[in-house]
């Protein structure tokens, strides 16, 4: 949905969106607050329903307010600046409002993938060699274009294009292996500002998926965000603040969502002190998402 709302921003095409809404007889909307070039901008877009369901330029309406970012700003104080800019929607052409945002890098968002270049194989190579100790090297094959050899003491796999030769040979937390490098390597370089790790650690142990979250949280860039989900509750006993923390003048900005079958739960709803335990907290159902345990008894 990230993806696609910046796709419109950049295609000006409202059928990237609209295709999402499943009741289209009633109004949709979408808002989102993002940094670039040092603003904090937001973007706030309505879409009236048609009696043909067709959405054109006469019940879409969109309303984009920008604010500097000054050294002493946070979030909030930047953020209460627009609340006061947002008094109606614009009525102009909804392309024509997208056009302030015509410099906005529409690179920046996570299209990180697997190629064999120097830093990624050296990412590789240690990633794998954590998750299977029999990996001796990772090494590219000049023949073929993006394309490396993972040599182990017995056998050698080839990959190329993110594509295995055999993939049996390797076990499904190895075989993971190869997107989280992916994702690393990319946050290490700079190469996006918005990156999304969803469930790429489902094959692994846990202490291992602890040690990569701490190194891409670590290694994140000025400006840059990571969306990451687990089911690992360890996860919850990282030292990471609830608020917000500052490195090097750069905000760190955490927020944790526990998501049940039918809702999501902000947890600084509940806990409001950095010193409060995340995992005390889930483990006494604060958020009333615990599963329904009794249906497998019922059985």
């Amino acid at each position: 949905m990230i993806l696609s709302i910046f796709n419109f921003i950049d295609k000006r095409n409202a059928d990237i969106i609209t295709r999402f809404i499943s009741n289209k007889n009633k109004v949709a909307s979408f808002s989102m607050d993002f940094v670039d070039d040092n603003k904090l901008y937001r973007i706030y877009a309505v879409f009236d329903p048609s009696d043909d369901y067709i959405y054109s330029s006469e019940n879409i309406k969109v309303h984009i307010v920008s604010t500097d970012i000054f050294l002493r700003d946070n979030y909030e104080s930047s953020a209460k600046r627009l609340d006061s800019m947002m008094i109606r929607l614009n009525k102009s052409n909804y392309i024509i409002e997208l056009e302030k945002l015509r410099r906005l890098s529409m690179d920046s968002i996570f299209n990180y993938g697997i190629k064999a270049n120097k830093k990624y194989l050296n990412v590789l190579e240690h990633t794998l060699r954590v998750l299977d100790p029999s990996i001796l090297s990772v090494n590219r094959i000049e023949e073929l274009k993006n394309a490396f050899v993972i040599k182990m003491a017995d056998k050698s796999i080839i990959i190329q294009d993110g594509k295995m030769v055999n993939d049996s040979l390797l076990s499904s937390g190895t075989k993971a292996g190869l997107d989280i490098a992916s994702i690393v390597s990319s946050i290490k370089v700079g190469m996006h500002s918005l990156y999304y790790c969803d469930e790429k650690f489902s094959y692994v142990y846990s202490d291992i998926e602890i040690g990569f979250l701490s190194l891409m949280i670590n290694e994140l860039k000025r400006n840059s965000q990571l969306f990451y989900t687990t089911h690992n509750l360890d996860i919850l006993d990282l030292p990471l603040p609830i608020g917000r923390i500052w490195r090097e003048n750069c905000p760190i900005y955490v927020k944790c969502f526990i998501k049940s079958a039918v809702s999501i739960v902000n947890v600084t709803t509940y806990l409001k002190k950095n010193t409060d335990s995340l995992r005390n907290a889930v483990d006494n159902d604060l958020f009333s998402v615990a599963p329904r345990l009794d249906e497998i008894e019922n059985l």
